[in-house]
């Protein structure tokens, strides 16, 4: 959802804020999956599929910031 309400911004510098923030939540989730394994809530083999994907877009999150950022710098 912060990706959709960045794309509805005026400028580049306010899409990544909030690809900034989406960063944030996608390393809320990893965070809440490990947790849930520790204190026994979910099994430990259910949450390393969940870490693979979150990580996936963690990277590709990662990378658009960089070429948004890039792309708005002065050459």
């Amino acid at each position: 959802m912060n990706i959709a309400e960045g794309c509805g911004r005026n400028s580049d510098k306010d899409f990544a804020h909030f690809l900034d923030i989406a960063l944030g939540s996608a390393h809320e989730l990893e965070y809440c999956g490990l947790l849930g394994a520790d204190l026994g809530f979910i099994k430990k083999e259910n949450i390393d599929p969940l870490n693979s994907r979150v990580n996936e877009v963690k990277a590709k999150l990662i990378n658009l910031i960089k070429a948004i950022r890039k792309q708005g710098s002065p050459l």
